[in-house]
């Protein structure tokens, strides 16, 4: 019996030694794309910019952003008529660009995200940055995961991580083109 229980608490404690290290991990790991979101800010202020569009991966994909000191307004779409944004590219009418595709966008390909801080999408803070995805998807990172009717904190993280990854992509594409 004894050896059972001195079996039990050297597994508890690597239990809590995991947990431990796996918690400061997360905690210590920045979003992928604050770093981006910081770098395209600082390129669109030294272009004196406060529109960006790019043509995303696939030909009928576009990216484009809006700038505001402390704020990013990012929308990528595949457009139906892709050799019209692509002229208004060569012709850099971004702000075009930008309202095309948040209105005419191929809605279940749209994506906009909210960037309260230009600094890359946060888990929780008090000014909510957000995820849109199509028409049915809508994720506010403030922390509450049970407003949002999810069933776990895990799912939370979840979606947070796919919506940073993605937004950390149209980033890369953004300052691409910033460049």
């Amino acid at each position: 019996m004894l050896m059972h229980l001195h079996m039990l608490r050297r597994l508890l404690a690597g239990c809590l030694f995991a947990m431990a290290v796996t918690a400061a991990t997360v905690v210590a790991q920045a979003p992928r794309s604050a770093a981006l979101a910081l770098e395209l800010s600082k390129l669109l202020e030294a272009g004196k910019l406060d529109v960006i569009a790019a043509q995303g991966k696939d030909p009928d994909q576009f990216v484009a952003a809006m700038y505001f000191p402390g704020q990013l307004l990012i929308v990528s779409a595949k457009y139906s008529v892709p050799p019209l944004l692509v002229e208004k590219l060569q012709q850099k009418a971004y702000r075009d660009i930008y309202m095309d595709l948040n209105g005419a966008g191929v809605p279940e390909s749209k994506v906009f995200i909210q960037d309260i801080g230009a600094d890359g999408l946060k888990s929780k803070a008090a000014a909510a940055d957000s995820y849109e995805r199509g028409p049915k998807t809508r994720w506010a990172f403030d922390g509450e995961w049970r407003k949002q009717k999810l069933t776990s904190e895990d799912e939370y993280l979840k979606n947070f991580a796919s919506a940073d990854a993605e937004y950390a992509e149209i980033l890369a594409v953004l300052i691409a083109k910033a460049k």
